[in-house]
């Protein structure tokens, strides 16, 4: 193998490199060298690669041709391992925003948050010209003054979620959903508002939750066929614990892709996630359950996590808003252990405010933590409008690796924040990109497979898996103690890079994804498939927001020529969620009504009759 193996990259120190808009660092697009993949093939490559010998040798064939080798495995990288995307605690200046006192309950904080937030256009639930998305205040308002109860909009969902998932739609929203338990927390809410105290504004308002975070009755399979079964699910993971605090009704599990391992939201247990915006699309991954749920006006809020993209990305192609905070803000009690030092809860909401209301409900400073975190900063959006001069990062030669619509879409974004707020773009070079994607690729790969091998995997049938995510494992099987010191050298030298683009930008501008959700072709849907070219296309902006731990947001900006979702990304310095809320809603306020376009399956769960 050594003959066929390119010599290694040999890397400058990362003193040395220019981060400049003129800079000479070469721009490598993903250098994916692999077809789509789908039905028998998938089966028989997954076979191949689980046999001795025949499968270390087909595996070590696609790390060469996918650059693994050259550019991580066997690469001379002059920096030190880092191994965790955590940062220290830092005094960042955050404009027009609301400190909030780490004594606060959940629900104190919600209604923090709520005094953050400009008042409704509309007092009364009448039909807006036009779509409009309810939001949180929005069924609020309504169990306040009796025009709708928690049982009441319970109920329609319930219907709704029949209905989706009967063979006519067969969407692929949740995998499991009680009734008893829907209806249980509704009536209870619905008491509460009847005796004028609700807990919160997030009383009675509908969350999903995705399949890879503890929500008692249910079990946590992440995606799978086993896992329920074999990892007892003891109580609330932490984030779902502080939303049933505000009175949240916690809706079912929200389908996802197997053990995460994926980007298109097929999975061949519990059905493929479909986009609300086109039924033969992907929803993405693998948090696409919770994305589409939102989407499809089944909740205004859902809870997913991300470790490679999989709130943001699934957020930009069902056109919601998806929020990761930094690294450590969240507690990760409760979540599935896929990837130790990458992957954290997320929010996807339809609305900033939305999102906003749910981020301060679960971000609890309480508790003790190893990590000293700066006091939580909320935006007052009332003030977004009044902020002054605000830097954005562009990386053009990045910025514009990706679909014409989108690069087109995602300009006259910018242009508009420029128009509307007068904030300008900064030219600036962000190297190594698709060197960040393969050393992400390997410490993810690496930790899933130690987190899960020895309870689970090392005893487990294959049999149970879906072959997709079999030739995944196999994959992440290969990579060496090696092959992981050398990513954690490049998070080095990408925590370096980042940290100094900082301190001339406030955030980092780019497309949510390189391309919109693509076909969902009917060779996949029992198998799976391996589509590299559309998934690397799809992760291409997202890495850095798990790989350095910084927080990241994808709003939507528009549509493609064939109707679906484009989303705009920022991503921020450590510490500053509440300056990207800001810069999303600046973002959701400029485009206007242009981004409320009618999902084809969509439910009206607080005005039907």
């Amino acid at each position: 193998m050594g003959f066929f193996i390119p010599p290694p990259k040999v890397y400058k120190p990362a003193a040395e490199v220019d981060l400049g808009p003129d800079s000479d660092e070469h721009y490598i697009s993903p250098n994916v060298k692999a077809p789509r993949v789908a039905g028998f093939l998938v089966k028989m490559l997954a076979w191949v690669l689980e046999t001795p010998v025949l499968g270390w040798i087909v595996l070590g064939v696609l790390k060469r041709d996918n650059l693994v080798y050259k550019l991580v495995s066997d690469a001379e990288i002059p920096e030190p391992p880092l191994f965790t995307a955590t940062h220290t605690w830092q005094a960042i200046q955050e404009q027009s925003v609301r400190v909030t006192e780490s004594r606060l309950s959940p629900a104190e904080r919600v209604q923090e948050a709520v005094a953050c937030v400009p008042a409704a256009a509309q007092a009364q639930l009448e039909p807006a010209a036009g779509f409009r998305r309810w939001t949180v205040r929005d069924f609020h308002r309504a169990y306040r003054s009796g025009q709708a109860t928690p049982t009441m909009v319970a109920r329609r969902f319930l219907a709704a979620v029949e209905e989706c998932s009967g063979p006519d739609l067969n969407m692929g929203f949740f995998i499991s959903c009680d009734p008893a338990d829907v209806l249980r927390q509704a009536e209870d809410s619905t008491r509460r508002y009847q005796q004028g105290a609700p807990l919160s504004a997030m009383d009675g308002v509908l969350v999903a939750v995705k399949d890879e975070l503890d929500c008692l009755p249910y079990p946590t399979s992440g995606g799978t066929r086993w896992l329920g079964s074999a990892r007892r699910c003891a109580a609330d993971a932490a984030c779902v614990a502080q939303l049933r605090a505000c009175g949240a009704v916690m809706a079912g599990k929200a389908n996802m892709h197997e053990l995460g391992a994926g980007t298109s939201g097929i999975n061949p247990h519990h059905g493929a996630t479909r986009n609300p915006y086109n039924v033969g699309r992907v929803s993405g991954g693998s948090s696409g359950g919770s994305a589409a749920a939102v989407c499809a006006g089944l909740c205004p809020v859902a809870l997913g996590a991300d470790g490679g993209g999989s709130v943001r990305m699934p957020a930009a192609l069902c056109g919601v808003v998806g929020f990761k905070p930094t690294a450590g803000r969240l507690s990760n009690s409760g979540l599935l252990p896929l990837n130790w030092t990458v992957g954290m809860p997320g929010i996807l909401a339809a609305t900033v405010e939305d999102t906003l209301i749910a981020y301060a409900a679960i971000a609890d400073q309480s508790k003790p933590s190893p990590l000293q975190q700066p006091e939580l900063n909320l935006p007052m959006l009332t003030r977004t409008r009044s902020m002054p001069s605000i830097r954005l990062a562009k990386y053009a030669k990045w910025f514009d690796d990706s679909s014409e619509d989108i690069r087109s879409l995602c300009g006259k974004a910018l242009q508009m924040l420029r128009t509307h707020y007068g904030w300008e773009s900064v030219d600036v070079t962000v190297p190594e990109i698709e060197e960040m994607r393969l050393a992400h690729y390997v410490t993810m790969g690496s930790e899933c497979t130690a987190s899960l091998a020895a309870k689970y995997l090392d005893s487990m049938d294959r049999s149970e898996v879906g072959w997709d995510v079999r030739i995944a494992l196999s994959a992440y099987g290969s990579f060496s103690s090696r092959d992981y010191l050398s990513a954690q050298r490049l998070r080095c030298r990408q925590m370096y890079f980042h940290e100094k683009i900082f301190e001339t930008a406030d955030a980092i501008v780019t497309p949510m994804t390189g391309v919109t959700a693509y076909a969902l072709q009917d060779d996949a849907l029992s198998t799976g498939e391996l589509d590299y070219i559309n998934g690397a296309a799809l992760v291409r902006y997202s890495i850095a927001g798990n790989f350095l731990g910084l927080p990241a947001i994808t709003v939507p900006v528009g549509y493609d020529r064939g109707g679906l979702p484009v989303g705009l990304q920022f991503i921020g310095r450590p510490w500053s969620e509440a300056t990207l809320l800001h810069l999303a809603y600046a973002m959701q306020e400029a485009c206007g009504k242009k981004v409320l376009r009618k999902p084809k399956v969509h439910y009206d769960l607080l005005t039907k009759e």
